[in-house]
């Protein structure tokens, strides 16, 4: 009997994930199965481009997984039985609720906006935290007349590239961005100049350290000031999907699944979380922030896991650490901030339109191993373990088939580690 496999998710981290398992496990021996609710494959760091009419390649899945053994399954998620070990599915062709059972379940559902329950912001705010709401950005943005204004709400990589793109496309309209703390105030002395110099020239107005305490239609609120917005853009973070949080599986307090150094479940086993999902500890003892370049090797670590376990061999370690915070400033701009471990923020940032190509390169990189992932890693399918306790050299981690530096598993896995 073929050991079942659901991966919850298709975007980076999911799509990595299933593509990953099916290169490391005999197709006789597994059912690998990827829900997903797109056809095709979304690149969430371009939202913003999408958002201000810029067209994006499609990936169809079907053409992504065609030959590998991976069944893409076009459906919302609408709730898990951990303890019954089953997924409820919406089929997107109208067959109404399915229920699906697992033996191994890859949750990679990601996260989307967080109004942060500021008053007005569900109402009167768009979200280009996935391509719905990036598209309905850009049907607004096309309606609006010259000298009106944006309002980006939200200081981060997301704010600073909605702000900046918007602002480089539409430069008739006005542009302002309300950040809670200092404008960039994470990044390094030449990398805040830049990111100024950048702001400054297309115009756009920054209001720091201000908290915006509600969303109107036709303003944004903030302590004691009034900001003018015929259209707000929230991008203050991201929070999780609900679902986990909502089944037996243990999460933390925002609803990430707290995992062990795997990606497996602390409370089910038979569970592995990945991406923004996964509450995983990094480089001194930090909590991954919601990123690409964190996800990706969750997905890469737990995929391993999972082909480790299931063939009883030698546990992975995938390090996991950070190298560079990549920042588009609209098409002709960028700033690549390099970091720590860690993520604290060194002296050395790229800036300039090599900068904005190097973004590119990254992005591109990043879609391409998705949509290639056959291609690049060494073919290891072997023949899973029927029977037995898998518990004892599996879980023991060790250090096979390690990612990072020296890597042998190609240039498709150390162009997504990169990422920002």
């Amino acid at each position: 009997m073929q050991h079942r496999i659901i991966v919850l998710g298709a975007g980076y981290t999911g799509a990595t994930a299933a593509g990953r398992i099916a290169k490391r496990l005999h197709r006789a021996d597994v059912a690998i199965t990827l829900v997903s609710a797109e056809p095709d494959f979304v690149e969430r760091v371009r939202m913003h481009q999408l958002a201000v009419g810029q067209e994006l390649k499609p990936r169809p899945f079907d053409e992504m997984f065609a030959g590998t053994g991976v069944e893409v399954k076009l459906a919302e998620v609408a709730g898990i039985d951990a303890d019954r070990r089953t997924v409820t599915v919406v089929d997107a062709h109208g067959a109404g609720d399915q229920e699906l059972e697992y033996d191994t379940l890859v949750y990679a559902l990601g996260s989307g906006w967080n109004p942060q329950s500021v008053p007005g912001t569900a109402e009167h705010a768009h979200d280009i935290s996935g391509r719905p709401g990036a598209l309905r950005l850009r049907e607004r943005l096309a309606r609006l007349d010259a000298g009106q204004p944006v309002v980006v709400v939200g200081g981060g990589l997301t704010g600073l590239e909605a702000a900046t793109e918007i602002a480089e496309t539409r430069p008739d309209l006005d542009v302002a961005l309300v950040a809670r703390g200092g404008f960039g105030d994470w990044l390094s002395d030449k990398g805040q100049g830049h990111l100024r110099k950048v702001f400054a020239g297309l115009g756009i107005t920054v209001h720091e350290h201000t908290a915006v305490t509600a969303v109107e239609a036709d303003r944004v609120l903030t302590d004691g000031t009034a900001v003018p917005a015929a259209v707000t853009v929230w991008a203050t973070g991201f929070a999780v999907h609900p679902i986990a949080a909502a089944s037996t599986l243990e999460s933390s307090g925002t609803g990430q699944i707290v995992v062990d150094a795997t990606m497996r479940s602390l409370s089910h086993p038979d569970v592995y979380a990945i991406g923004d999902a996964a509450l995983v500890t990094g480089p001194g003892d930090k909590p991954l922030r919601m990123s690409c370049a964190s996800g990706v090797p969750t997905a890469w670590q737990a995929a391993d896991a999972v082909a480790a376990r299931l063939t009883g061999r030698k546990l992975p370690k995938v390090p996991i650490r950070y190298f560079q915070q990549c920042i588009s400033l609209g098409r002709k701009e960028g700033l690549i901030q390099f970091v720590t471990a860690d993520d604290q923020a060194v002296p050395k940032a790229l800036t300039g339109r090599l900068a904005a190509l190097y973004k590119e390169i990254i992005c591109k990189g990043a879609a391409w191993s998705v949509a290639h992932p056959t291609v690049g890693l060494p073919v290891r399918r072997r023949r899973t373990v029927q029977s037995g306790n898998l518990a004892g050299r599996a879980d023991q981690v060790g250090q096979v088939d390690q990612v990072g530096a020296g890597n042998p598993a190609g240039q498709a896995d150390s162009a997504v580690e990169a990422a920002a």
